[in-house]
């Protein structure tokens, strides 16, 4: 769903790269707008995803990418025993909670892109299969990584609302603007 990224931001690479991120983290959040948490966390779709778990994955991912580039570890600690716990909620998890969080992530990926020295400045990649070995990007690849990562889950964020009551994209947009 293409809504619009504000003007102040041209000009200004920083603010173009974190508008656009923040446009697509909205897509994900609308598409929660007006559920109970039953229909947040439930999985009207063939796919195994949820609402709920895409809003709790959109934040582990950006505030693990922003760990690794600070060169600091992960809030959250993901392996193969448990990695499939990034997309359900679990224990006394919300998905209130879950946005909350996703804000205080937001916030520093925002205060830590814009004190950044350079948008060349550099980190190591996670040593990773599907990553080529000791390879280096920017913080300019970081951003353009987390809008690519967050688009996608926002388009799937659209298919499964969509799946839930009907409501496509637009007519979120227009909730959340007061409208009906």
């Amino acid at each position: 769903m293409v809504t619009h990224v504000r003007a102040e931001a041209q000009g200004d690479e920083r603010g173009a790269l974190l508008s656009f991120l923040a446009e697509q983290r909205g897509g994900i959040r609308r598409a929660v707008l007006g559920l109970t948490e039953e229909q947040a966390s439930s999985r009207p779709s063939a796919s195994e995803l949820s609402l709920a778990g895409l809003v709790k994955h959109a934040a582990e991912v950006e505030q693990g990418w922003i760990s690794r580039a600070k060169g600091v570890p992960p809030a959250v600690k993901r392996d193969r025993s448990n990695w499939h716990e990034c997309f359900v909620l679990v224990g006394d998890e919300t998905l209130p909670g879950q946005l909350a969080y996703w804000e205080e992530v937001a916030a520093e990926t925002e205060e830590f892109i814009r004190s950044a020295p350079s948008l060349d400045d550099t980190f190591a990649l996670p040593n990773e299969p599907w990553f080529p070995p000791d390879e280096r990007v920017s913080l300019r690849w970081l951003c353009l990584h987390l809008i690519r990562e967050t688009a996608r889950h926002a388009g799937h964020a659209d298919i499964i609302r969509e799946s839930l009551d009907g409501k496509t994209a637009f007519e979120l947009v227009a909730l959340e603007q007061g409208g009906s």
